[in-house]
């Protein structure tokens, strides 16, 4: 029989070639087996168990399940048994308590392999957000960490705890109750989601509404669809049209448009026939409802679509640009990029080109200045579209600490804010993503590293 071991990167013989099968490390730990026994090395090929399981499993969260026979039982990462083999099944560890069971009863013991509750229930979830639901004939509760029991076992299903509240279902309907255990709602709704925002939706004969974190209804159950809070704001449909609440309950918009998007940075777009707009948080129309399509509001301005063509308009629902452009990006730092006829240029927040649309590709400004393509080579141009060096280099990296790093076949160099070239002499080895280099000059370009060894 061939016998396996290991060997690190450096070729080093980490344990003796004695085990039958030995599987790939998972959070440090690898299981091997000798005569159909397992166990555990460690990445210094140390086994810090005997080789005397029936079964291991794979660790995580700190621990590995292990069985001998018909029990299982758990080891820490030095091997430690945590139980003494008692329990019938066994779940791994989450969030610091694991599912234990001994005759079809199940309990939960901690990291310690402490009994936090007796062994008592039918089933059991696993515990989120510091509770975890239990089963007893077939009806569902809570218990905390300390397993204490905070509701009665009188449910017919449970969700998990999030953001503070939990969904529990009782003869057909649901309801909430929160981490003490108390029903914040009546058990009346046909349907509800979690809380997401202080707010969850409900639903009643098919009809939606929401409830706060006291149980209010804020609104009546009246809308055919509603969606999810989202900067105080929620979208609601009657009859296939769409607007508007906020989270008093109140619509902000009639509920007129065929579609809308969740608001994002103060605004909201709408569309009616097929046509794209914008309100702000009162409801009131920014633009005209006449646009092909829309972006989302980033950093004050907005591109819309028309005609195939694009443009941005500012929070007034001013037109900053002619609608004419290709595509439109995002400002970043004050400038966008703007492209027309595969072309690439920059305007400012102004609408007005700093650079002819002239570019094969652009890259956002950083630290003032970006970098261009054109005829495939790289250079750069400042914050008033000026080149401030010629469009020669191979490759070029964005200017960081003052300058800018740039290539030309094999040779690497740094240019200044003013376009000035320092020319680099030689080039050491790399090591940790940095490279010592020598240089004529006296410009100080301590902290700068060039990024690739080519």
């Amino acid at each position: 029989m061939t016998r396996k071991g290991f060997i690190n990167e450096d070729v080093e013989r980490m344990c003796e070639e004695k085990y039958d099968t030995i599987y790939c490390f998972k959070n440090g730990f690898a299981k091997v087996i000798i005569d159909c026994k397992w166990g555990f090395i460690d990445t210094n090929g140390k086994e810090i168990t005997p080789i005397k399981y029936d079964a291991v499993y794979d660790f995580g969260n700190g621990f590995a399940i292990v069985d001998i026979g018909c029990k299982s039982d758990f080891i820490n990462s030095n091997g430690k048994e945590l139980t003494g083999f008692k329990y019938d099944k066994v779940y791994n560890f989450v969030n610091g308590f694991a599912r234990v069971c001994i005759n079809d009863k199940w309990g939960f013991i901690d990291t310690n392999g402490k009994k936090i509750t007796k062994l008592k229930y039918n089933d059991v979830q696993a515990f989120k957000n510091g509770f975890a639901g239990v089963c007893i004939d077939d009806k569902w509760g809570f218990i905390d960490t300390f397993g204490k029991e905070i509701t009665e076992i009188k449910y017919d299903r449970v969700y998990y705890f999030q953001n503070g509240f939990a969904q529990v279902k009782l003869n057909g309907k649901w309801g909430f109750i929160n981490t003490s255990g108390n029903e914040i709602t009546p058990i009346k709704y046909d349907y509800a989601y979690d809380f997401i925002n202080g707010f969850a939706g409900v639903c009643i004969n098919k009809k939606w509404g929401f409830i706060d974190k006291n149980g209010k209804e804020i609104t009546e159950i009246k809308y055919d669809d509603a969606y999810n809070f989202v900067n105080g704001f929620a979208r609601v449909i009657i009859d296939c049209k769409c607007g508007f609440i906020d989270t008093t309950g109140k619509k902000i918009a009639k509920l007129k448009y065929d579609d809308v998007h969740a608001f994002k940075n103060g605004f909201a777009s709408v569309c009616i026939d097929d046509k794209w707009g914008f309100i702000d948080k009162s409801g009131n129309k920014v633009t005209s409802i006449i646009y092909d399509d829309v972006r989302a509001f980033e950093n004050g301005f907005a591109q819309v679509k028309l005609n195939g063509k694009w443009g941005f308009i500012n929070t007034s629902g001013n037109e900053i640009t002619p609608v004419k452009y290709d595509y439109a990006f995002n400002f970043v730092n004050n400038f966008a990029q703007v492209k027309l006829n595969r072309k690439f240029g920059f305007i400012n927040t102004s609408g007005k080109e700093i650079t002819c649309i002239k570019y094969d590709e652009a890259f956002d400004f950083e630290n003032g200045f970006a970098k261009v393509k054109l005829n495939n080579k790289f250079g750069f141009i400042d914050e008033s579209g000026k080149e401030i060096t010629e469009i020669k280099y191979d490759d070029a990296w964005n200017f960081a600490n003052g300058f800018g790093i740039v290539r030309i076949d094999k040779k690497w160099g740094f240019v200044t804010k003013s376009g000035n070239e320092i020319i680099l002499n030689s080039v050491e080895d790399f090591e940790n993503g940095y490279a010592k280099v020598t240089y004529t000059g006296t410009t100080n370009i301590k902290g700068i590293y060039l990024p690739f060894n080519n």
